[in-house]
């Protein structure tokens, strides 16, 4: 490809450097920019949209684990600084454009500023002190967040309202677009999707440029980086706070989709575990990995009981003993866990550094 070539600056000369995995990222995103003509029906939309959120929240997170080195358990506590941001904002002031952009706002500079000061006062320890120092601050933020009845709503959440072009009774057209009638609640499908492929666009950017290989340099030999005059403390200080900025962001999407923020949606430890499978499964550092692990995971967090429950189904009506206990749809998280190590183990660095090393 040249190098002016449109394609090459939107991926930031960042291709995905194989043909299979070329095609199912195509599909990938064929099947979420059309997904409302697609997949009708509210759960493949809440599927899709959680995936479009998703993306960016475990981006946001391979630009520390992957190509930094650093290892963080508080990404969910700035996911669930961009929530409560917009709940805060909507509850308390009309829900209007001008209220959600202060909350976003508000959100951002809270969470950048904790992100500046956890790094720069803990990313001078050895990597396993700075992951219990993340984890301490983020316990203790679901704890704040569950006991502020009167800002956050305590274990209850904030249910609230969003502006009026967002909501499902608006309409935009009399009449259906290719059978489907395009009201709030697609426009903010199509929201989220526009804003997530531009963060990861600016997500490509970022690690495609020198100051991500200082990065990647950082994350090899810190020393050696240290000795080339890099100020590493700088540099993961700056990643923490472009990482943090981005899963802000993804909590604002998932808040404005949903509606609703409670501890349990955006401050969840099991969201953080969630978060380092995508990432695991996908790749690390490669950023097209979060786009396969989260699209993979998701998928078979909503899909993978319902097929079980068919398969078990067919299994008794066929008359064969044990097997339909075995794959009864009670046991989906059984076999979602059996995937997860069958996955490590054969794809050791994750889906898209084995499809390249095939290429290879």
């Amino acid at each position: 490809m040249l190098p002016n070539n449109p394609i090459h600056s939107l991926l930031s000369g960042d291709y995905p450097r194989s043909r299979v995995l070329g095609a199912v990222l195509s599909i990938v995103l064929v099947c979420l920019a059309f997904a409302p003509f697609l997949f009708p029906g509210s759960q493949p939309l809440n599927v899709a949209a959680k995936i479009c959120v998703f993306v960016i929240l475990v981006a946001s997170y391979d630009l520390l684990l992957g190509y930094t080195g650093i290892v963080s358990f508080a990404h969910t506590m700035f996911y669930g600084i961009g929530g409560y941001g917009v709940a805060i904002a909507m509850y308390n002031f009309s829900p209007t454009w001008p209220a959600l952009g202060i909350g976003i706002v508000v959100a951002l500079v809270l969470a950048i500023l904790l992100a500046l000061l956890i790094g720069l006062f803990s990313l001078r320890v050895r990597a396993i002190f700075f992951a219990m120092i993340t984890l301490a601050v983020a316990s203790a933020f679901a704890i704040l967040a569950s006991q502020l009845n009167e800002i956050t709503g305590g274990e209850d959440g904030r249910s609230y309202r969003i502006p009026e072009m967002l909501r499902p009774a608006f309409r935009l057209f009399d009449e259906p677009v290719m059978g489907v009638m395009i009201n709030g609640r697609i426009l903010t499908y199509y929201l989220i999707f526009l804003s997530a492929l531009l963060l990861f666009l600016l997500a490509l950017r970022v690690v495609n440029s020198p100051f991500g290989r200082v990065l990647q340099a950082i994350r090899e030999n810190d020393f050696r980086a240290e000795a080339l005059g890099y100020r590493v403390v700088v540099y993961r200080s700056v990643a923490n706070c472009l990482s943090a900025g981005m899963a802000t962001l993804a909590g604002v999407l998932m808040a404005l989709w949903l509606r609703y923020t409670g501890p349990d949606t955006t401050l969840s430890f099991a969201i953080m575990i969630d978060i380092l499978l995508m990432v695991v499964i996908g790749g690390m550092g490669t950023l097209y990995g979060a786009v396969l692990g989260a699209a993979i995971f998701i998928l078979a967090q909503n899909y993978l009981q319902v097929l079980m429950g068919k398969f078990s189904g067919m299994l008794e009506s066929a008359g064969i003993p044990l097997l339909p206990n075995l794959f009864h749809a009670d046991r989906w998280l059984l076999w979602l866990g059996i995937l997860f190590v069958l996955s490590v183990y054969f794809f050791p660095v994750g889906i898209v550094g084995k499809l390249r090393q095939m290429r290879r």
